[in-house]
């Protein structure tokens, strides 16, 4: 006895989904994921990200968008929720859906023990199909460490670290600074490991 494959949906029918569901869903392939809902360690790293990040752009060509901002991969069909986007100059969105943002300069992504792979990995791959993307950066869920991964001119990219609470994070595409003792404000880390 074999399993019936199960349908794929569009992109069509996914919006029209989305746009009626009380909770928020990725799609890639004809698939929907769920978005799981967020751990208080990664809500106080994402609000400060947000309050942070929006205080050093205010005034500025750029700005700091939320979690609920849909964002559309053309080249790949993906359709996320990254944790906190910059746009700089004006926001376009996709022709088939004026809610899904297409040229974010910025991504960030707050992980977590069940989404690092994923984001390390996979969405690394899509976000780097955004020709306006020019740094993706990832944050530790259990130390205080970023990871910035950054466009070259050549259209490689290329990774910098920035590890403890003394260190501060700098973006190559948008004049911001933001010291890591600010992003984690308020974070109790579990204790490490003994070696």
């Amino acid at each position: 006895m074999s399993a019936v494959p199960k349908r794929k949906l569009t992109a069509t029918e996914y919006l029209a989904i989305e746009r009626r569901a009380d909770s928020k869903s990725e799609f890639f392939d004809g698939e929907m994921f769920a978005v799981a809902g967020a751990s208080r360690f990664h809500n106080f790293v994402n609000e400060n990200l947000s309050t942070e990040l929006g205080a050093k752009l205010k005034g500025g060509r750029c700005r700091t968008l939320s979690r609920d901002q849909r964002v559309r991969i053309e080249r790949t069909g993906l359709y996320c929720y990254p944790d906190l986007i910059i746009v700089c100059g004006t926001p376009e969105y996709a022709d088939e859906d004026p809610d899904a943002l297409i040229n974010p300069r910025v991504i960030f992504e707050v992980m977590s023990e069940s989404t690092e792979r994923y984001d390390r990995t996979t969405k690394l791959r899509h976000y780097q199909q955004l020709p306006s993307v020019m740094d993706y950066v990832l944050v530790s869920h259990d130390e205080p460490v970023c990871e910035r991964f950054s466009r070259l001119p050549d259209g490689n990219w290329t990774v910098t670290s920035f590890v403890g609470l003394e260190s501060t994070l700098v973006l190559t595409s948008v004049p911001v600074e933001l010291p890591l003792a600010d992003i984690f404000d308020g974070v109790d880390f579990p204790d490490p490991m003994p070696r």
